[in-house]
């Protein structure tokens, strides 16, 4: 599987969170955003810009694939 470089794990994490904001009074993130947040944030501890797409835990892998699948379906609709 390819790299993860954090600008796009940044993008995947914007778009989850513009298609489920935050909710309730202590603003609870969706399932998708705290998925991808761990590593957004391992990325950002280690000073390093991207990680191998393998290293992902199965929740934010999950969250990570449908991204991309979203994303080329909207790039096919152009």
């Amino acid at each position: 599987m390819p790299e993860i470089p954090i600008q796009e794990l940044e993008a995947a994490i914007n778009f989850w969170r513009n298609r489920s904001p935050s909710r309730g009074d202590e603003s609870s993130l969706c399932e998708e955003v705290s998925a991808l947040s761990r590593p957004y944030a391992l990325l950002i501890v280690q000073r390093t810009t991207s990680m191998p797409s393998e290293r992902l835990d199965p929740k934010a892998r999950a969250a990570w694939e449908a991204y991309e699948r979203i994303k080329q379906g909207l790039a096919g609709e152009s």
